[in-house]
């Protein structure tokens, strides 16, 4: 891949377990910079990449407790510069009118919650690291400061069963000082991928000139979760019918993307956007079942 200027940035990745996470931290490992790679519950699928690289730190969090993320910030900072990626949870179908307060507050907390949290410690990181005496090179990395916010295109065409998703889903990467963040979520909400994209997109640039804050929106990858059901063709149907180059992407189609935005020497004048990782999904009937 093309040298995108990331070598010994410290790199955060939220949900850095999950399919999608564990591409992201391999191609920011392969850019040369030094991950912390953040998870909630289970480690076993980032274990194997501490074999080959001294450049990886595997931390536990749980994004939708302030006191946690509050610590996970402190602790990285106060090691190295970082980036950071993570996801979200989807929850089992439920019609609106179903679905209970609990399952509700559950799903804004690790999606929507979450991503306020972390995009929040980093903005005031930001802040923090501006008051210092640094030296020109650092400044500099602070200045370009970058959130990539990983949704998804439930939050374009909503989400049957899932309307609590829909509405709050999204992720982020933030890059500043030899620090980034990469904050994702499996789906993502209109009010994260648009409201909060667009918003921080002017505010981020009253802390640091040139700091940009961008969405990227997946629609249906090939993540180990899915990999059985899959193998089913009524859903790679459904998956693709509204997709013109019918197929599923793969973790590494929205990972590459992620760490392109994230990037200041490629997509240093790229901001307020949300790019469709999605094949070039549509909202209408593209394809038939004999098409796929």
């Amino acid at each position: 891949m093309l040298d995108l200027g990331l070598k010994d940035l410290h790199v955060l990745v939220t949900g850095a377990s999950g399919g999608i996470g564990v591409e992201i931290t391999k191609l920011f490992l392969e850019q040369g910079a030094k991950v912390t790679a953040q998870y909630n519950t289970k480690s076993t699928t980032l274990e194997p990449l501490l074999e080959n690289t001294s450049k990886l730190h595997i931390a536990q969090a749980n994004l939708s407790s302030e006191s946690s993320v509050q610590h996970l910030f402190t602790s990285a900072t106060n090691t190295q510069p970082w980036n950071m990626g993570g996801r979200g949870c989807l929850e089992e179908d439920a019609m609106l009118k179903d679905m209970s307060l609990e399952r509700w507050n559950f799903t804004m907390d690790s999606n929507l919650t979450s991503a306020f949290l972390v995009a929040r410690e980093f903005i005031k990181g930001l802040e923090k690291e501006k008051a210092k005496d640094l030296d020109d090179q650092v400044k500099e990395k602070v200045d370009n400061a970058s959130i990539v916010f990983v949704g998804s295109t439930a939050g374009m065409f909503g989400e049957a069963n899932h309307s609590d998703y829909a509405a709050a889903k999204s992720g982020t990467s933030l890059l500043y000082r030899p620090v980034s963040i990469c904050f994702m979520f499996d789906y993502s909400s209109t009010a994260l991928m648009y409201g909060l994209t667009r918003t921080l997109k002017n505010e981020i640039v009253r802390v640091v000139p040139r700091g940009r804050v961008n969405c990227v929106a997946p629609g249906w990858t090939r993540t180990p979760k899915k990999t059985e059901s899959l193998q089913d063709p009524e859903v790679v149907y459904r998956a693709t019918a509204t997709v013109p180059l019918k197929k599923v992407a793969t973790p590494y189609d929205i990972a590459v993307q992620i760490v392109i935005l994230t990037s200041s020497r490629v997509s240093g004048h790229v901001t307020g956007h949300v790019v469709d990782v999605a094949g070039g999904m549509e909202g209408r009937l593209l394809n038939m079942k004999q098409d796929i």
